[in-house]
């Protein structure tokens, strides 16, 4: 059923107000490696997605959906970020669930220094979660700041690379979440892109979560694309496998 409506959302997108442009929609989604591309000045850009996570024994997460939204200025983009989600844990008498919103983010990504040589294309993303714009299952005890610093490199028209690091804070404990992820991306032809990724997560005094994914992406034009993700947890400690489906689409906002 979500698949359905992504196709049909898509082809409504691409026939009545997406505009072709020559350069491809840049997007954050589906890897964990955020772009270090900025949305173009005074383009609108949605990234929506809904994926199912396997976590343990049969516990699961449904998230329905994930949504980024951002708009563009000179070598910065504001950034909203929502999720939605439903958590099963099996208990014996009765399964619990519990479902509502994840603290909404918001932030900002600022391009640092475009690709030059040796030196990959980099920008900061800093985000802040905000208490009161959470269900009350997801509350949290203060505003939860994170960082990444994204950097992309060219190595030929086909294949590029993507790296992340940076840090989240939780809004419960004091001690923040590290996180790295490395990602080599092609480009197949002119409608398709695929990845490989591997990323983490190190919080202190516990044991590191790593995990390898990987997925498809495809352009019906210059501003929409559809993408299906998947991958698995590689260390004890990491959920153990996650399914996905995206659309992201960007609306030119400027006056004609």
């Amino acid at each position: 059923m979500a698949k359905k409506w992504v196709m049909s959302f898509s082809f409504f997108c691409s026939g009545f107000f997406c505009a072709g442009q020559e350069e491809r929609i840049d997007t954050d989604r589906p890897d964990q490696t955020e772009s270090a591309g900025i949305v173009p000045k005074k383009y609108f850009q949605a990234e929506i997605g809904f994926n199912k996570e396997n976590t343990f024994f049969i516990n699961y997460n449904l998230v329905y959906p994930t949504a980024l939204l951002k708009y563009g200025f000179n070598r910065f983009e504001l950034r909203l970020e929502s999720v939605f989600i439903s958590t099963y844990e099996h208990r014996i008498p009765e399964p619990k669930w519990t479902t509502g919103l994840l603290p909404v983010e918001i932030g900002f990504k600022a391009l640092i220094t475009e690709e030059k040589k040796i030196v990959p294309k980099t920008s900061l993303i800093v985000h802040l979660g905000i208490p009161v714009l959470a269900s009350s299952s997801f509350k949290i005890d203060h505003p939860a700041p994170s960082f990444r610093f994204t950097m992309q490199k060219t190595v030929s028209p086909l294949l590029g690379i993507g790296i992340n690091v940076g840090a989240a804070w939780d809004g419960i404990q004091s001690t923040p979440l590290w996180l790295y992820t490395l990602s080599p991306g092609f480009n197949v032809g002119k409608k398709w892109y695929m990845y490989a990724e591997i990323f983490g997560f190190i919080l202190k005094d516990e044991a590191p979560q790593h995990n390898i994914d990987g997925g498809i992406g495809y352009y019906l034009t210059n501003d929409v694309k559809l993408d299906v993700s998947g991958g698995f947890g590689i260390s004890r400690t990491s959920p153990r496998n996650y399914f996905a489906l995206g659309i992201s689409f960007r609306v030119n906002t400027k006056k004609k």
